[in-house]
């Protein structure tokens, strides 16, 4: 039996959506990080930010040796641009002897692999945090043509799949070749094929790309049936040593 690490934010409430896409013989591990009382406004998301708080929070799955890391945070890893996500990856590495990903690089990686350039974006958070996202995808050399957001900062578990669905549909534009869904306490698993249908694009949700990241390190494929960023050959890219 395989296993991966995930450090994700103290508030996410997800867990069981990311299992969903681990294969069964993979063991997924999750630890957190520090509880914080602040909103998820870009104060919280600049703490979460914080690489040598990440790689100590990975530290903590290391008696079990997991092959690979993921952080599993969309905000906290692009809002020091791309500089900051890479410093991330660096921290976790060097900490655990492990390779690692994040959200945001995962959901780069993704747009990259499927042969896109040119995207929209759904998200849950407020304007200042959905502005930062847009500009470490254009520093990232991914073209954003919409950014539609949801301006939550707090419970963005909770939103219900419905709003989830009305929001991804109003973020697409025909000039679009693919749609981001940032935000790991999305829930999105069964939302992709459908949107995927009506819009007849890719969508990479933040969820999505960090399993596939993740995964892929150790050359595995995530479990979803159906969803464009594992078809046509795009779910396996290289294993890690």
């Amino acid at each position: 039996m395989e296993s991966v690490g995930i450090v994700v934010p103290h508030d996410m409430a997800l867990d069981r959506e990311l299992w969903r896409w681990t294969p069964e013989d993979v063991t997924l591990l999750l630890t957190r990080t520090p509880y914080s009382p602040l909103a998820v406004t870009t104060e919280l998301v600049e703490d979460l930010g914080d690489p040598e708080m990440i790689a100590r929070a990975a530290t903590d799955l290391v008696a079990v040796e997991p092959l690979a890391y993921a952080y599993g945070c969309t905000s906290g890893s692009f809002i020091y641009g791309v500089a900051g996500e890479r410093a991330i990856t660096d921290a976790i590495t060097t900490a655990t002897g492990r390779p690692a990903v994040t959200t945001s690089g995962s959901m780069v990686a993704a747009v990259t692999e499927l042969g896109l350039r040119v995207v929209a974006v759904a998200d849950p958070y407020d304007r200042r945090v959905s502005d930062a996202f847009v500009r470490y995808l254009n520093e990232a050399a991914v073209d954003v043509v919409e950014a539609t957001y949801l301006g939550l900062t707090r419970e963005i578990w909770r939103v219900d799949p419905d709003v989830i669905w009305n929001l991804l549909l109003a973020a697409d534009r025909p000039e679009a070749e693919c749609l981001l869904v940032a935000c790991t306490n999305v829930v999105t698993y069964d939302l992709i094929r459908r949107v995927e249908a009506v819009i007849d694009k890719p969508v990479i949700t933040a969820n999505q790309a960090t399993m596939w990241g993740l995964l892929r390190l150790i050359g595995r494929t995530p479990v979803g049936p159906g969803q464009r960023l594992f078809s046509a050959g795009h779910g396996l890219v290289g294993c890690a040593s």
